[in-house]
């Protein structure tokens, strides 16, 4: 067989060579699209959330944190699949299932009762509920305020139609109450705290009412494709949480800067807001699926509204 001519096996030689290098690019870049798309766990909180705490001591230095001012705007940013996990009240969950956004109910806490409430003002006469009849009330809708009111009603022979509700986010709650423009505001920690000026009373707060548990959401395909990933995280939140509840003046004093907010008005909501880590039982699904049919009754969301069956328990032991 004749040899080929020198350049035809100069050119063999570098075609070879280069379809060897593509082919070693292609693998290598395959690999480098699969970590990237791994990426950093993306992390939705909100101010003075349990969440917070983790974030101000960089207790997950490889998260990518997204500050958000209201559990709604969080479960927003979960149906955009702008985070991976995020942290809210009891009332959200609830709006977002009945808005059809895919999550996973993953953790929550004990009750937080004394975390939220109905703030007047005291020259106002107001002693009772039940004296708002007539009034206006204000509040952020589809937060876990809103469930209070609904609670609070039930509570009074009340119903929607006995109050003028408000629905405004914290930032514009607060002026609209110091200035007059609503009788009543129904508002959590730490802008209850916040709010607790001299003039400032508070009319109820939970207790007896509703829980106020913080529910740890999380998109299904995070918790699919990334268990590991999560539950290291979720151990994380677990040792700060703990921490915290075992150092309560250190927890004020590192949350006081995150926060933007004095240091007094730190202690003192967090004294009765900062509650442990707890898993999610048969028993917190029960408790999440009354709240939702009795926003379903009320046609505050279009039913039925299964939010029982967003609760995944495979992270539990990390809470026990």
């Amino acid at each position: 067989m004749p040899t080929p001519p020198r350049s035809l096996r100069r050119l063999a030689t570098a075609l070879f060579t280069a379809l060897s290098l593509v082919a070693v690019g292609g693998v290598t870049g395959c690999a480098d699209d699969a970590q990237a798309g791994k990426g950093p766990l993306r992390i939705g909180y909100q101010r003075f959330g349990g969440l917070s705490l983790v974030k101000a001591r960089n207790a997950a230095p490889d998260a990518q944190w997204s500050l958000f001012e209201s559990g709604p705007a969080l479960t927003e940013a979960l149906k955009a699949g702008a985070i991976d996990i995020g942290q809210v009240g009891e009332a959200p969950p609830i709006f977002a299932a009945a808005a059809k956004i895919p999550f996973s109910v993953i953790g929550t806490s004990a009750p937080i009762p004394q975390g939220e409430a109905v703030l007047v003002k005291q020259n106002s006469g107001l002693k009772t509920f039940a004296d708002l009849r007539g009034r206006t009330v204000a509040l952020n809708k589809g937060s876990n305020v809103h469930w209070l009111l609904v609670r609070l009603l039930a509570a009074n022979n009340m119903t929607l139609k006995d109050i003028n509700v408000k629905y405004l986010k914290p930032a514009e709650g607060r002026p609209a109450f110091d200035n007059g423009q609503v009788d009543a505001w129904i508002i959590w920690d730490p802008y209850f705290a916040l709010a607790e000026q001299p003039g400032v009373t508070v009319l109820a707060d939970a207790t007896g009412l509703a829980s106020n548990r913080e529910y740890v959401l999380a998109s299904p395909e995070v918790v699919r494709d990334r268990t590991d990933d999560v539950r290291a995280f979720l151990t994380t939140y677990r040792k700060v949480t703990d921490w915290g509840i075992a150092n309560p003046a250190e927890r004020a004093t590192v949350l006081a800067p995150e926060l933007k907010i004095p240091l007094d008005v730190t202690t003192r909501a967090l004294a009765r807001s900062a509650r442990p880590l707890a898993p999610v039982t048969p028993a917190v699904g029960v408790e999440l699926q009354a709240i939702a049919d009795g926003f379903t009754t009320l046609d505050l969301v279009p039913g039925p509204v299964d939010i029982a069956g967003r609760v995944d328990d495979r992270f539990s032991a990390v809470f026990q």
